[in-house]
């Protein structure tokens, strides 16, 4: 059993038939992505983040314990999801990934950023998308799958996870690295040699989101819950308890 984490946010008992819809055995499986720094990472009790801090609020709501379901990539968390090995999970939207799965409105907003070395002649990310230049990126990524639909020229090469980008970027002598900016400056400040280039390619709209199967009030139940955690301040606090930087809530029906 699960305790309750203490800034669990307990004020709401959703209905009957959504608590029998998410979790008709009274536990709640999450799929969450360590994969993304911004939102989970994998401390020693368990998964930690902003993401479990909104699951653990979710849950409350239910009057669910919680079953998490890790993975280090967000191709593998979606797919828990669409088999319906979770009920509820944290996701970037994107419209490759919307078969079988309802999303909520965003929650974060983050920015998708590219790095290179020190020495590259590149200064800004208009300079990226030329024949010949290898970009690599976290196989499924939210960034993946922009820069796949994006760039007409230069050519991706996609890593297991998020976490490799940057070291095969280095190690196999290619010119960009391309991924979410907080993973992309902890690796910069583990390796050096690299740099960021300014500004972002793409803002990442990060959701919730739950199997079609779950029926329509079960999906607009947690759009709703969504909306009022953005509205109480409980993302902003998440944000901030949880030392994320960079990152903002997203505006409120966004």
């Amino acid at each position: 059993m699960n305790p309750q984490h203490p800034h669990t946010h307990p004020a709401v008992l959703a209905p009957e038939a959504v608590r029998r819809a998410f979790a008709p055995e009274g536990r709640l499986r999450v799929s969450i992505n360590a994969g993304n720094a911004v939102l989970a990472r994998r401390d020693p009790d368990g998964p930690g983040g902003v993401s479990v801090d909104l699951a653990r609020a979710f849950a409350a709501e239910l009057g669910a314990e919680i079953d998490y379901v890790v993975f280090d990539g967000a191709a593998k968390s979606v797919e828990a999801l669409r088999e319906e090995r979770a009920d509820i999970g944290f996701f970037a939207i994107d419209p490759a990934r919307s078969q079988g799965i309802r999303f909520t409105p965003p929650y974060v907003l983050i920015e998708g950023s590219y790095l290179v070395r020190d020495g590259a002649a590149m200064v800004s990310g208009d300079e990226v998308d030329h024949p010949g230049v290898h970009v690599v990126v976290g196989k499924g990524s939210a960034y993946d799958l922009f820069l796949t639909r994006e760039l007409r020229h230069a050519t991706l090469v996609r890593t297991a996870t998020s976490q490799e980008v940057v070291d095969t970027m280095l190690s196999e002598g290619h010119a960009v690295a391309a991924g979410v900016r907080q993973q992309l400056e902890l690796d910069a400040a583990r390796l050096g040699g690299v740099r960021m280039l300014p500004g972002s390619f793409m803002v990442i709209r990060q959701a919730m989101g739950c199997p079609q199967s779950k029926g329509d009030a079960a999906a607009a139940y947690l759009s709703d819950f969504v909306e009022r955690m953005k509205a109480t301040g409980f993302v902003h606090e998440a944000l901030r308890r949880n030392g994320i930087q960079g990152a903002s809530v997203a505006p409120a029906g966004a």
